[in-house]
């Protein structure tokens, strides 16, 4: 009798080396699969190429001198080597803000190549020597971006004469880059603080036209009424002018005396002037949120580093602030 219907019992191959020739295959044909699409991808990008070396170029101009037409798009735009008026110069040395800058160059305080210059809008050529307080400074090309937790009994300041605590302490192991604060807290009030070397940044969020938003966890010395409740979500007239607040709770159901208040103002103080003008006394201050950013997982006197994510956020924040409205306590 012929063995040919019996051959696939003969020789029979282990489970695993059946297993191991399908995985095989399997590879196989994967890497053929592969090897098709990006040939397939090569051969349209080579297609792309011709068709648009193929365009004729524009009538009466020189390739070489079009100015405006001829320089190709990957060329990056920092390329070409670009003046800077000073206080925006100083803003990115990382020395302060370009609002700060500018007292400081009307100072005396900063030297263009051994002159000093009093003019906040002096153009920085790419090759000028650029000093403060007689130390060269540069461009800084890495920007830091931090958010601390800001304790009670330091001084948002980045220098006391009379030596007693500031915030760059906290954050000293941080970086080696000259870095400073957005913006301040008062000595007696905690939460989130926010550090960086981008001058850009700073600018933006210190100027009231972006209305960075924060929300502020109040303790008082006694329950606020219904009826300072509602003088407060009217608006108050103080000594500097009306503040309104864009939303007002209570933090604590149980506890009147605990609220939760959200405002945009930057003015001096202004949260606690809020209170003591109705004739409470505030206990605590503590900013649970600024521009989106909360103190989540960062406990008191700590800090950590922003996202990439968070940092795009908060150059966007004049768009978002448009699209997104008030913030839900």
């Amino acid at each position: 009798m012929s063995q040919l219907p019996f051959k696939k019992f003969i020789n029979k191959k282990k489970n695993s080396q059946i297993k191991e020739s399908f995985k095989q295959e399997k590879r196989q044909i994967k890497k053929e699969k592969a090897a098709f699409f990006e040939k397939k991808k090569q051969a349209e990008l080579t297609e792309k190429r011709v068709s648009s070396s193929s365009k004729p170029l524009p009538t009466g101009k020189n390739k070489s001198n079009d100015k405006k037409g001829s320089a190709p798009s990957s060329i990056p735009s920092q390329a070409k080597p670009t003046t800077m008026p000073l206080n925006k110069y100083l803003a990115h040395c990382g020395i302060c803000s370009r609002r700060d800058a500018i007292d400081l160059i009307e100072k005396g305080t900063v030297k263009v190549n051994g002159k000093v210059i009093t003019e906040p809008g002096f153009k920085v050529q790419p090759e000028d020597e650029v000093k403060y307080n007689n130390h060269k400074i540069f461009v800084t090309k890495d920007l830091v971006y931090i958010l601390l937790n800001k304790p009670k009994d330091y001084l948002t300041t980045t220098d006391d004469p009379q030596g007693r605590k500031t915030v760059l302490q906290l954050i000293a192991s941080a970086t080696s880059q000259r870095i400073y604060p957005i913006g301040r807290l008062d000595r007696n009030t905690s939460g989130v603080l926010l550090f960086t070397n981008d001058g850009d940044l700073t600018q933006q969020l210190s100027h009231p036209s972006y209305e960075v938003r924060k929300i502020y966890e109040v303790k008082l010395d006694k329950p606020l009424t219904k009826a300072d409740f509602e003088k407060i979500l009217s608006g108050l007239v103080l000594e500097d002018g009306k503040v309104n607040v864009d939303a007002l709770a209570y933090a604590d159901v149980k506890d009147k005396a605990v609220i939760g208040i959200e405002l945009h103002s930057g003015r001096n103080r202004i949260v606690r002037r809020i209170f003591e003008h109705l004739g409470y006394d505030v206990k605590g201050l503590d900013r649970v949120m600024y521009a989106g950013l909360t103190k989540k997982n960062v406990d008191r006197g700590k800090w950590r580093y922003l996202s990439e994510r968070e940092v795009r956020a908060l150059k966007f924040l004049k768009k978002s602030n448009k699209q997104i409205g008030k913030t839900i306590l």
